[in-house]
């Protein structure tokens, strides 16, 4: 324990963590005696993971992998070829758009990040590929759950974090099921407050792409 793989000493030592958790629930001291950490490094990388969802508590206060983790295995196992077959459409989209581009897809009540690519703009919009984010705001969950007769795209202003807009478009296999959401997202002091129309039918082109690319076989059925 406690070798430098990356060069990233924190990095490292939360990914020492995350091994020693993974071998079963630990408390505070077991998982400071497990990786050889000070237990102080130990307590803050735990709360740390904790805070984004890579660690959880069980009944007993032990820490637990988290569900995150659970959904980027999945997002590995299952969306891994849909995610690298749109990503250079996604690269494509920001270079047109100056602005941050995203694919979501749907995880019960969440939409999950499967690829993104950040604005090169020093103030931009950031979404790591991995998070978890609610259905019920911002126009990537609204795409999500419009269905096969949904609009071409959807904006939405400020709805899942102040002073951020977005634009979304779905992403639809053969028999017209929507299977992915594609979106471009900014600060509004850049992009306005009516996103849509400056990159609506950039995003919705950008969306007819990826739903020829990923054909029937891009998502589970």
């Amino acid at each position: 324990m406690g070798a430098t793989v990356s060069g990233v000493g924190t990095l490292d030592k939360a990914v020492q963590v995350l091994d020693a958790v993974a071998g079963g629930p630990l408390g505070l001291t077991e998982l400071t005696e497990r990786t050889g950490l000070p237990r102080a490094t130990v307590h803050r990388l735990a709360a740390a993971l904790e805070d984004h969802g890579m660690l959880t508590r069980d009944t007993g206060r032990r820490y637990v992998l988290g569900h995150r983790l659970a959904a980027l295995g999945m997002a590995a196992d299952v969306w891994s070829p849909l995610a690298a077959r749109v990503r250079p459409v996604l690269a494509d989209l920001t270079d047109a758009t100056g602005e941050s581009a995203q694919l979501y897809v749907r995880q019960g009540d969440h939409r999950l990040c499967v690829a993104a690519v950040d604005s090169p703009n020093e103030l931009r919009t950031i979404v790591p590929v991995g998070a978890m984010l609610p259905l019920d705001r911002g126009s990537g969950g609204t795409v999500l759950t419009a269905g096969a007769e949904g609009p071409s795209w959807v904006e939405s202003v400020a709805e899942r974090a102040p002073g951020v807009a977005s634009v979304s478009a779905p992403v639809v296999d053969a028999s017209g099921r929507v299977v992915a959401a594609v979106s471009v997202s900014g600060p509004i002091a850049r992009i306005g407050r009516r996103p849509g129309r400056r990159f609506g039918v950039q995003v919705a082109a950008a969306a007819q792409r990826a739903s020829a690319l990923t054909g029937a076989a891009a998502a589970p059925a």
